[in-house]
Protein backbone atom coordinates (compact mmCIF):
# COMPACT_ATOMS: atom_id res chain seq x y z
CA UNK A 1 0.00 0.00 0.00
CA UNK A 2 1.37 3.19 -1.17
CA UNK A 3 1.82 5.48 1.76
CA UNK A 4 -1.39 7.84 2.43
CA UNK A 5 0.19 10.73 4.08
CA UNK A 6 2.44 11.11 1.18
CA UNK A 7 2.70 15.17 0.74
CA UNK A 8 0.09 15.35 3.37
CA UNK A 9 -0.32 18.22 5.73
CA UNK A 10 -1.48 19.75 9.04
CA UNK A 11 -1.66 23.35 9.30
CA UNK A 12 -0.51 25.19 12.90
CA UNK A 13 -2.61 28.31 13.11
CA UNK A 14 -1.65 30.88 15.89
CA UNK A 15 -4.00 33.11 17.54
CA UNK A 16 -2.77 36.66 18.71
CA UNK A 17 -3.91 40.35 17.85
CA UNK A 18 -2.32 43.57 17.28
CA UNK A 19 -2.52 44.99 21.07
CA UNK A 20 0.94 43.57 21.98
CA UNK A 21 3.56 45.68 19.80
CA UNK A 22 5.69 44.03 17.33
CA UNK A 23 8.48 42.84 19.57
CA UNK A 24 5.56 40.56 21.21
CA UNK A 25 4.10 39.12 18.09
CA UNK A 26 8.18 38.87 16.72
CA UNK A 27 8.14 36.39 19.94
CA UNK A 28 5.51 34.97 19.27
CA UNK A 29 5.64 33.96 15.26
CA UNK A 30 9.11 32.60 16.72
CA UNK A 31 7.85 30.69 19.57
CA UNK A 32 4.84 28.91 17.42
CA UNK A 33 7.39 28.24 14.68
CA UNK A 34 9.24 26.29 17.39
CA UNK A 35 6.00 24.34 19.06
CA UNK A 36 5.02 22.95 15.17
CA UNK A 37 8.61 22.57 14.75
CA UNK A 38 8.93 19.96 17.62
CA UNK A 39 5.20 18.37 16.35
CA UNK A 40 6.58 17.79 12.78
CA UNK A 41 9.79 16.06 14.18
CA UNK A 42 7.56 13.30 16.44
CA UNK A 43 7.77 10.29 14.97
CA UNK A 44 3.98 9.70 16.21
CA UNK A 45 2.73 12.64 13.71
CA UNK A 46 2.87 10.74 10.05
CA UNK A 47 2.52 13.38 8.68
CA UNK A 48 4.13 17.58 7.82
CA UNK A 49 3.13 20.07 10.29
CA UNK A 50 3.37 23.03 8.64
CA UNK A 51 3.14 26.59 10.01
CA UNK A 52 1.15 29.65 9.00
CA UNK A 53 1.88 32.82 10.08
CA UNK A 54 0.25 34.58 13.46
CA UNK A 55 -3.25 35.47 12.73
CA UNK A 56 -4.26 38.78 14.74
CA UNK A 57 -7.78 39.64 12.73
CA UNK A 58 -10.95 38.11 11.40
CA UNK A 59 -10.54 38.52 8.26
CA UNK A 60 -6.89 36.81 7.87
CA UNK A 61 -8.37 34.11 10.20
CA UNK A 62 -11.30 33.78 7.48
CA UNK A 63 -8.85 33.39 4.82
CA UNK A 64 -6.84 30.94 6.27
CA UNK A 65 -9.78 28.71 7.01
CA UNK A 66 -10.95 28.67 2.77
CA UNK A 67 -7.76 28.22 1.89
CA UNK A 68 -6.87 25.28 4.36
CA UNK A 69 -10.75 24.03 2.43
CA UNK A 70 -9.19 24.55 -1.06
CA UNK A 71 -6.03 22.79 0.04
CA UNK A 72 -6.12 19.31 -1.10
CA UNK A 73 -3.08 17.98 0.85
CA UNK A 74 -4.56 19.66 4.17
CA UNK A 75 -5.69 17.27 6.14
CA UNK A 76 -6.66 19.61 8.74
CA UNK A 77 -5.63 22.69 11.20
CA UNK A 78 -4.24 22.71 14.57
CA UNK A 79 -5.14 25.85 16.34
CA UNK A 80 -3.28 27.56 19.46
CA UNK A 81 -4.21 30.89 21.17
CA UNK A 82 -0.21 31.86 22.01
CA UNK A 83 -1.26 35.10 23.80
CA UNK A 84 -5.31 36.16 23.99
CA UNK A 85 -6.60 36.42 20.74
CA UNK A 86 -10.55 37.76 21.22
CA UNK A 87 -12.63 35.02 20.07
CA UNK A 88 -15.06 36.87 17.90
CA UNK A 89 -12.29 37.55 15.31
CA UNK A 90 -12.21 33.61 14.92
CA UNK A 91 -16.25 33.27 14.30
CA UNK A 92 -16.00 33.69 10.49
CA UNK A 93 -13.07 31.54 10.59
CA UNK A 94 -14.53 29.05 12.61
CA UNK A 95 -17.68 29.23 10.66
CA UNK A 96 -15.92 28.82 7.33
CA UNK A 97 -13.91 25.88 8.10
CA UNK A 98 -14.73 22.67 6.22
CA UNK A 99 -11.34 20.50 7.88
CA UNK A 100 -10.90 18.81 11.30
CA UNK A 101 -9.42 20.76 14.08
CA UNK A 102 -7.09 19.92 17.32
CA UNK A 103 -7.06 22.86 19.50
CA UNK A 104 -4.13 22.93 21.25
CA UNK A 105 -3.64 23.81 24.52
CA UNK A 106 -0.41 24.35 25.20
CA UNK A 107 2.49 26.87 25.26
CA UNK A 108 6.25 27.77 24.43
CA UNK A 109 7.93 26.19 27.49
CA UNK A 110 6.99 23.62 29.74
CA UNK A 111 8.83 24.98 32.72
CA UNK A 112 8.10 28.73 33.96
CA UNK A 113 11.19 30.58 34.89
CA UNK A 114 9.77 31.72 38.06
CA UNK A 115 12.70 34.21 39.36
CA UNK A 116 12.32 35.63 36.18
CA UNK A 117 8.57 36.28 35.61
CA UNK A 118 7.45 39.93 34.92
CA UNK A 119 4.59 41.38 33.34
CA UNK A 120 6.26 40.88 29.43
CA UNK A 121 6.65 37.64 30.21
CA UNK A 122 3.34 37.39 31.31
CA UNK A 123 1.90 39.90 28.16
CA UNK A 124 3.74 37.14 26.07
CA UNK A 125 2.84 33.39 27.37
CA UNK A 126 -1.05 34.04 28.09
CA UNK A 127 -2.37 30.70 26.47
CA UNK A 128 -3.71 29.63 29.92
CA UNK A 129 -6.82 31.92 29.46
CA UNK A 130 -5.97 32.67 25.93
CA UNK A 131 -7.42 29.05 24.69
CA UNK A 132 -9.70 29.68 26.99
CA UNK A 133 -11.16 32.18 25.38
CA UNK A 134 -10.88 30.54 21.47
CA UNK A 135 -12.75 27.63 23.53
CA UNK A 136 -15.62 29.03 24.66
CA UNK A 137 -16.75 30.52 20.59
CA UNK A 138 -15.74 26.97 19.60
CA UNK A 139 -18.08 25.78 21.99
CA UNK A 140 -21.18 28.53 21.46
CA UNK A 141 -20.81 28.20 17.78
CA UNK A 142 -20.81 23.47 18.07
CA UNK A 143 -17.61 23.72 16.22
CA UNK A 144 -16.39 19.99 16.10
CA UNK A 145 -12.94 19.56 17.94
CA UNK A 146 -10.38 17.18 19.13
CA UNK A 147 -8.85 19.01 22.31
CA UNK A 148 -5.23 18.08 23.26
CA UNK A 149 -3.61 19.59 26.58
CA UNK A 150 0.25 19.26 27.61
CA UNK A 151 3.34 20.28 25.94
CA UNK A 152 4.47 19.59 22.25
CA UNK A 153 7.49 17.99 23.32
CA UNK A 154 5.22 15.72 25.83
CA UNK A 155 5.09 12.26 24.49
CA UNK A 156 1.22 11.74 25.32
CA UNK A 157 0.80 15.04 23.40
CA UNK A 158 2.34 14.05 20.09
CA UNK A 159 0.67 10.30 20.74
CA UNK A 160 -2.69 12.04 20.64
CA UNK A 161 -2.35 14.34 17.87
CA UNK A 162 -0.66 11.64 15.84
CA UNK A 163 -3.92 9.78 16.14
CA UNK A 164 -5.86 12.16 15.50
CA UNK A 165 -3.93 13.08 12.26
CA UNK A 166 -4.67 9.91 11.31
CA UNK A 167 -8.01 9.92 11.87
CA UNK A 168 -8.01 12.78 9.74
CA UNK A 169 -6.50 10.85 7.05
CA UNK A 170 -9.11 8.60 7.24
CA UNK A 171 -11.74 11.50 6.98
CA UNK A 172 -9.93 12.62 3.98
CA UNK A 173 -10.00 8.74 2.23
CA UNK A 174 -13.83 8.54 2.71
CA UNK A 175 -14.69 11.88 1.44
CA UNK A 176 -12.57 10.83 -1.65
CA UNK A 177 -13.57 6.97 -2.01
CA UNK A 178 -14.62 5.78 -5.03
CA UNK A 179 -16.14 1.87 -4.07
CA UNK A 180 -16.76 -0.34 -6.71
CA UNK A 181 -19.80 -2.99 -6.15
CA UNK A 182 -19.78 -5.89 -8.24
CA UNK A 183 -22.85 -6.54 -8.31
CA UNK A 184 -25.95 -6.10 -5.32
CA UNK A 185 -26.05 -7.16 -1.94
CA UNK A 186 -26.95 -10.88 -0.59
CA UNK A 187 -30.82 -11.25 -0.63
CA UNK A 188 -33.16 -10.74 2.13
CA UNK A 189 -30.22 -8.98 4.05
CA UNK A 190 -31.19 -6.42 6.37
CA UNK A 191 -27.50 -5.08 7.79
CA UNK A 192 -25.53 -4.72 4.53
CA UNK A 193 -28.75 -2.49 2.92
CA UNK A 194 -28.14 1.11 3.32
CA UNK A 195 -28.62 4.80 1.83
CA UNK A 196 -26.00 5.29 -0.43
CA UNK A 197 -27.07 8.77 -1.43
CA UNK A 198 -26.50 9.48 2.44
CA UNK A 199 -23.25 7.71 2.61
CA UNK A 200 -22.50 10.81 -0.26
CA UNK A 201 -24.00 13.58 1.46
CA UNK A 202 -21.97 12.93 5.07
CA UNK A 203 -19.42 10.93 4.22
CA UNK A 204 -18.42 12.05 0.85
CA UNK A 205 -17.89 8.17 -0.45
CA UNK A 206 -19.20 7.55 -4.06
CA UNK A 207 -20.95 3.81 -3.96
CA UNK A 208 -21.64 2.09 -7.55
CA UNK A 209 -22.53 -0.70 -8.67
CA UNK A 210 -20.94 -2.43 -11.65
CA UNK A 211 -21.82 -5.59 -13.23
CA UNK A 212 -20.08 -8.81 -12.35
CA UNK A 213 -18.99 -9.80 -15.84
CA UNK A 214 -17.46 -6.13 -16.60
CA UNK A 215 -15.20 -7.81 -14.10
CA UNK A 216 -15.29 -11.31 -16.01
CA UNK A 217 -14.10 -9.65 -19.19
CA UNK A 218 -10.79 -7.75 -16.88
CA UNK A 219 -10.01 -11.61 -15.45
CA UNK A 220 -10.38 -13.41 -18.99
CA UNK A 221 -8.40 -10.82 -20.18
CA UNK A 222 -5.01 -10.93 -18.11
CA UNK A 223 -2.17 -11.63 -19.87
CA UNK A 224 -0.02 -15.15 -19.08
CA UNK A 225 2.94 -13.59 -17.98
CA UNK A 226 0.73 -11.72 -15.47
CA UNK A 227 -0.62 -15.21 -13.77
CA UNK A 228 2.89 -16.63 -14.11
CA UNK A 229 4.58 -13.63 -12.09
CA UNK A 230 2.05 -13.55 -9.42
CA UNK A 231 2.22 -17.52 -8.82
CA UNK A 232 6.06 -17.12 -8.46
CA UNK A 233 4.68 -14.04 -5.98
CA UNK A 234 2.28 -17.12 -4.22
CA UNK A 235 5.28 -19.84 -4.20
CA UNK A 236 7.76 -17.37 -2.76
CA UNK A 237 5.98 -15.72 -0.02
CA UNK A 238 2.80 -18.37 0.97
CA UNK A 239 2.90 -21.53 2.25
CA UNK A 240 1.26 -23.57 -0.98
CA UNK A 241 -0.31 -26.38 -0.43
CA UNK A 242 1.51 -29.48 -2.34
CA UNK A 243 -1.69 -29.71 -4.96
CA UNK A 244 -1.17 -26.12 -6.07
CA UNK A 245 2.46 -26.37 -5.97
CA UNK A 246 4.20 -26.68 -9.56
CA UNK A 247 2.98 -29.99 -11.30
CA UNK A 248 0.17 -29.92 -8.65
CA UNK A 249 -3.20 -31.60 -9.37
CA UNK A 250 -4.80 -27.92 -8.68
CA UNK A 251 -2.51 -25.73 -9.72
CA UNK A 252 -4.55 -24.08 -12.55
CA UNK A 253 -7.18 -23.40 -9.37
CA UNK A 254 -4.14 -21.18 -7.81
CA UNK A 255 -3.44 -19.81 -11.58
CA UNK A 256 -7.39 -18.80 -11.98
CA UNK A 257 -6.88 -16.75 -8.52
CA UNK A 258 -4.04 -14.98 -9.72
CA UNK A 259 -5.88 -14.15 -13.05
CA UNK A 260 -8.75 -12.59 -10.91
CA UNK A 261 -6.11 -10.89 -8.57
CA UNK A 262 -4.57 -9.08 -11.83
CA UNK A 263 -8.10 -8.43 -13.77
CA UNK A 264 -9.36 -7.14 -10.33
CA UNK A 265 -6.59 -5.18 -9.28
CA UNK A 266 -5.97 -3.28 -13.18
CA UNK A 267 -10.18 -2.63 -13.02
CA UNK A 268 -9.69 -1.01 -9.62
CA UNK A 269 -6.91 0.88 -10.25
CA UNK A 270 -7.94 1.93 -13.75
CA UNK A 271 -11.72 3.57 -11.75
CA UNK A 272 -9.60 4.49 -9.18
CA UNK A 273 -11.23 2.71 -6.75
CA UNK A 274 -10.16 2.28 -2.95
CA UNK A 275 -12.48 -0.07 -1.98
CA UNK A 276 -15.02 -2.90 -3.40
CA UNK A 277 -17.14 -5.33 -2.70
CA UNK A 278 -18.20 -8.72 -4.28
CA UNK A 279 -21.57 -11.36 -3.68
CA UNK A 280 -21.59 -14.77 -3.57
CA UNK A 281 -25.07 -14.99 -4.96
CA UNK A 282 -23.88 -12.84 -8.11
CA UNK A 283 -20.90 -14.21 -9.51
CA UNK A 284 -21.46 -13.96 -13.21
CA UNK A 285 -19.05 -15.78 -15.05
CA UNK A 286 -16.45 -16.32 -12.53
CA UNK A 287 -15.28 -19.68 -12.02
CA UNK A 288 -14.72 -19.25 -8.23
CA UNK A 289 -15.42 -16.77 -5.36
CA UNK A 290 -12.70 -14.64 -5.04
CA UNK A 291 -10.36 -15.24 -2.23
CA UNK A 292 -6.80 -15.33 -2.23
CA UNK A 293 -7.54 -12.52 -4.88
CA UNK A 294 -9.47 -10.56 -2.20
CA UNK A 295 -7.48 -11.46 0.94
CA UNK A 296 -4.30 -9.94 -0.98
CA UNK A 297 -6.21 -6.77 -2.33
CA UNK A 298 -7.12 -6.07 1.49
CA UNK A 299 -3.21 -6.52 2.18
CA UNK A 300 -2.57 -3.95 -0.27
CA UNK A 301 -5.15 -1.13 1.08
CA UNK A 302 -8.40 -1.73 -0.23
CA UNK A 303 -11.38 -2.02 1.61
CA UNK A 304 -13.70 -4.75 0.82
CA UNK A 305 -16.83 -5.83 2.58
CA UNK A 306 -18.16 -9.36 1.70
CA UNK A 307 -22.19 -10.08 0.39
CA UNK A 308 -22.08 -6.60 -0.88
CA UNK A 309 -21.62 -4.98 2.27
CA UNK A 310 -19.94 -1.64 1.23
CA UNK A 311 -20.20 0.05 4.85
CA UNK A 312 -18.03 -2.26 5.97
CA UNK A 313 -16.03 -2.33 2.78
CA UNK A 314 -15.74 2.08 3.22
CA UNK A 315 -14.72 0.80 6.78
CA UNK A 316 -12.14 -1.38 6.40
CA UNK A 317 -10.73 1.11 3.89
CA UNK A 318 -10.38 4.18 6.46
CA UNK A 319 -9.04 1.50 9.17
CA UNK A 320 -6.31 0.91 6.39
CA UNK A 321 -5.33 4.22 6.20
CA UNK A 322 -5.69 5.48 9.69
CA UNK A 323 -3.18 2.59 10.30
CA UNK A 324 -0.90 2.79 7.83
CA UNK A 325 2.91 1.94 9.18
CA UNK A 326 1.52 0.71 12.25
CA UNK A 327 2.47 -3.00 13.94
CA UNK A 328 -0.66 -5.00 13.34
CA UNK A 329 -3.50 -4.82 10.32
CA UNK A 330 -7.05 -4.16 9.68
CA UNK A 331 -9.67 -6.76 8.29
CA UNK A 332 -13.27 -7.40 7.20
CA UNK A 333 -14.09 -9.98 9.82
CA UNK A 334 -17.47 -11.64 11.24
CA UNK A 335 -18.73 -12.73 14.22
CA UNK A 336 -19.25 -16.66 13.80
CA UNK A 337 -19.55 -18.77 16.68
CA UNK A 338 -19.14 -18.88 20.91
CA UNK A 339 -17.29 -21.01 23.07
CA UNK A 340 -19.48 -20.09 25.98
CA UNK A 341 -18.12 -22.72 28.54
CA UNK A 342 -18.68 -20.33 31.68
CA UNK A 343 -15.46 -18.17 32.42
CA UNK A 344 -13.83 -19.16 29.45
CA UNK A 345 -16.42 -17.47 26.82
CA UNK A 346 -14.45 -16.23 23.24
CA UNK A 347 -15.62 -15.31 20.46
CA UNK A 348 -14.75 -17.22 17.01
CA UNK A 349 -14.47 -14.54 14.08
CA UNK A 350 -13.81 -15.41 10.25
CA UNK A 351 -15.57 -15.72 7.21
CA UNK A 352 -16.03 -17.44 4.22
CA UNK A 353 -12.27 -16.72 2.73
CA UNK A 354 -11.94 -13.21 2.58
CA UNK A 355 -9.78 -12.22 5.81
CA UNK A 356 -6.31 -10.02 5.77
CA UNK A 357 -2.94 -11.51 6.06
CA UNK A 358 -2.58 -8.17 7.93
CA UNK A 359 -3.18 -9.62 10.85
CA UNK A 360 -0.99 -12.20 10.84
CA UNK A 361 2.95 -11.80 11.33
CA UNK A 362 3.02 -15.80 10.39
CA UNK A 363 3.35 -17.04 6.95
CA UNK A 364 -0.19 -17.46 5.58
CA UNK A 365 -0.87 -21.06 3.89
CA UNK A 366 -3.09 -21.27 0.94
CA UNK A 367 -5.14 -23.89 0.36
CA UNK A 368 -8.26 -24.99 -1.66
CA UNK A 369 -11.09 -26.43 -0.21
CA UNK A 370 -15.00 -27.13 -1.24
CA UNK A 371 -17.58 -24.44 -0.73
CA UNK A 372 -20.72 -24.90 -0.46
CA UNK A 373 -22.19 -21.68 -1.37
CA UNK A 374 -21.97 -19.57 -4.67
CA UNK A 375 -22.05 -22.78 -7.28
CA UNK A 376 -18.37 -22.55 -8.54
CA UNK A 377 -15.23 -24.08 -8.24
CA UNK A 378 -13.51 -24.46 -5.31
CA UNK A 379 -11.85 -21.30 -4.29
CA UNK A 380 -8.59 -20.64 -3.03
CA UNK A 381 -7.62 -19.00 0.06
CA UNK A 382 -5.56 -18.14 2.51
CA UNK A 383 -5.68 -19.97 6.38
CA UNK A 384 -4.04 -18.40 9.53
CA UNK A 385 -4.48 -17.31 12.84
CA UNK A 386 -4.47 -13.41 13.63
CA UNK A 387 -1.62 -12.52 16.27
CA UNK A 388 -2.63 -12.52 19.71
CA UNK A 389 -2.67 -8.95 21.00
CA UNK A 390 -5.49 -5.83 21.50
CA UNK A 391 -7.67 -4.99 18.86
CA UNK A 392 -11.02 -3.22 18.54
CA UNK A 393 -14.20 -4.65 16.62
CA UNK A 394 -16.22 -1.64 14.81
CA UNK A 395 -19.30 -2.27 12.93
CA UNK A 396 -21.14 0.06 10.89
CA UNK A 397 -25.00 0.07 10.64
CA UNK A 398 -27.60 2.68 8.69
CA UNK A 399 -30.33 3.77 11.08
CA UNK A 400 -32.67 5.85 8.34
CA UNK A 401 -31.87 9.56 9.80
CA UNK A 402 -27.87 8.46 11.18
CA UNK A 403 -25.10 6.28 11.01
CA UNK A 404 -24.23 4.09 13.68
CA UNK A 405 -20.05 3.45 15.07
CA UNK A 406 -20.52 0.48 17.39
CA UNK A 407 -16.85 -0.11 18.67
CA UNK A 408 -15.90 -2.96 21.18
CA UNK A 409 -11.92 -3.39 22.33
CA UNK A 410 -11.38 -6.98 22.62
CA UNK A 411 -8.35 -9.19 23.40
CA UNK A 412 -7.08 -11.38 20.58
CA UNK A 413 -6.07 -14.57 21.76
CA UNK A 414 -5.11 -17.81 20.52
CA UNK A 415 -7.25 -20.53 19.98
CA UNK A 416 -7.45 -23.70 22.83
CA UNK A 417 -6.69 -26.08 20.36
CA UNK A 418 -5.78 -26.38 16.42
CA UNK A 419 -8.05 -26.25 14.04
CA UNK A 420 -7.79 -28.24 11.66
CA UNK A 421 -11.11 -28.91 9.88
CA UNK A 422 -11.48 -24.86 9.65
CA UNK A 423 -9.81 -24.39 6.09
CA UNK A 424 -10.37 -19.99 6.75
CA UNK A 425 -8.25 -17.72 8.19
CA UNK A 426 -9.56 -16.72 11.78
CA UNK A 427 -9.26 -14.60 15.48
CA UNK A 428 -10.33 -15.75 18.37
CA UNK A 429 -11.20 -12.87 20.72
CA UNK A 430 -12.39 -12.11 24.38
CA UNK A 431 -14.45 -9.12 24.23
CA UNK A 432 -14.42 -6.21 27.09
CA UNK A 433 -15.60 -6.06 29.78
CA UNK A 434 -16.93 -9.81 29.22
CA UNK A 435 -18.49 -11.84 26.80
CA UNK A 436 -22.18 -11.31 28.25
CA UNK A 437 -21.67 -7.84 28.91
CA UNK A 438 -19.95 -7.20 25.41
CA UNK A 439 -22.47 -9.69 23.46
CA UNK A 440 -25.62 -7.58 25.41
CA UNK A 441 -24.64 -3.88 24.29
CA UNK A 442 -24.04 -5.05 20.93
CA UNK A 443 -27.65 -6.75 19.91
CA UNK A 444 -28.83 -3.68 21.89
CA UNK A 445 -26.94 -1.33 19.65
CA UNK A 446 -27.99 -3.19 16.63
CA UNK A 447 -24.44 -3.26 15.33
CA UNK A 448 -23.82 -5.44 12.44
CA UNK A 449 -22.26 -9.19 11.93
CA UNK A 450 -19.89 -7.78 9.34
CA UNK A 451 -16.46 -5.67 10.93
CA UNK A 452 -13.89 -4.37 10.61
CA UNK A 453 -11.43 -5.91 13.09
CA UNK A 454 -8.29 -3.85 13.70
CA UNK A 455 -4.90 -4.36 15.49
CA UNK A 456 -3.03 -1.32 14.47
CA UNK A 457 -5.84 1.17 15.63
CA UNK A 458 -7.09 1.87 19.33
CA UNK A 459 -10.48 3.11 19.88
CA UNK A 460 -8.90 6.81 20.25
CA UNK A 461 -8.78 6.60 16.37
CA UNK A 462 -12.37 5.49 15.93
CA UNK A 463 -13.00 8.67 18.71
CA UNK A 464 -11.83 10.76 16.25
CA UNK A 465 -13.21 9.44 13.05
CA UNK A 466 -16.47 9.84 14.61
CA UNK A 467 -16.29 13.18 15.87
CA UNK A 468 -14.70 14.59 12.40
CA UNK A 469 -17.47 12.79 10.49
CA UNK A 470 -20.25 13.64 12.98
CA UNK A 471 -21.13 10.05 13.83
CA UNK A 472 -22.61 8.42 16.04
CA UNK A 473 -19.81 5.90 18.48
CA UNK A 474 -21.27 3.60 20.95
CA UNK A 475 -18.54 2.32 22.67
CA UNK A 476 -18.45 -1.49 24.51
CA UNK A 477 -15.30 -1.13 26.90
CA UNK A 478 -14.15 -2.25 29.87
CA UNK A 479 -16.21 0.53 31.89
CA UNK A 480 -19.03 -0.29 29.92
CA UNK A 481 -22.75 -1.84 31.87
CA UNK A 482 -25.34 -2.36 30.06
CA UNK A 483 -27.76 -0.41 32.22
CA UNK A 484 -25.46 2.75 31.04
CA UNK A 485 -25.04 1.14 27.44
CA UNK A 486 -29.15 1.22 27.01
CA UNK A 487 -29.15 5.06 28.74
CA UNK A 488 -26.41 6.43 26.21
CA UNK A 489 -28.01 4.83 23.20
CA UNK A 490 -31.31 7.01 24.14
CA UNK A 491 -29.33 9.92 24.57
CA UNK A 492 -27.57 9.82 21.13
CA UNK A 493 -30.75 8.75 19.27
CA UNK A 494 -32.17 12.61 20.85
CA UNK A 495 -28.42 14.11 20.65
CA UNK A 496 -28.30 13.14 16.58
CA UNK A 497 -31.87 13.91 16.20
CA UNK A 498 -31.63 17.46 17.15
CA UNK A 499 -28.30 18.41 15.38
CA UNK A 500 -29.67 17.42 12.53
CA UNK A 501 -31.87 20.73 12.45
CA UNK A 502 -35.51 20.69 11.44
Amino acid sequence: MASPFTGKKIWFLTGSQDLYGEETLRQVAEQSQRVASTLDAAEDIPVTVQWKPVLKERDAIRRAALEANSDPDCLGVIVWMHTFSPAKMWIQGLDALDVPLLHLHTQADAALPWAEIDMDFMNLNQAAHGDREFAYIATRMATPRKTVVGHASDPRVTRRVGIWTRAAAGWDALRNLKLARFGDNMRNVAVTEGDKTEAEIRLGVSVNTWAVNDLVERVDAVEQSQVDALLAEYDELYDVAEDLRVGGGRRESLAYAARQEAGMRSFLEEGGFGAFTTNFEDLGGLRQLPGLAVQRLMAAGYGFGAEGDWKTALLVRAAKVMGHGLPGGASLMEDYTYEMTPGEEKILGAHMLEICPSLTSAKPRVEVHPLGIGDREDPVRMVFDTDPGEGVVVAMADLRERFRLTANVVDIVEPEADLPNLPVARAVWEPRPDFATSAECWLTAGAAHHTVLTTALGLEAFEDLAEIAAMELAVIDESVTTRTFAKELRWNAAYHRLAQGL
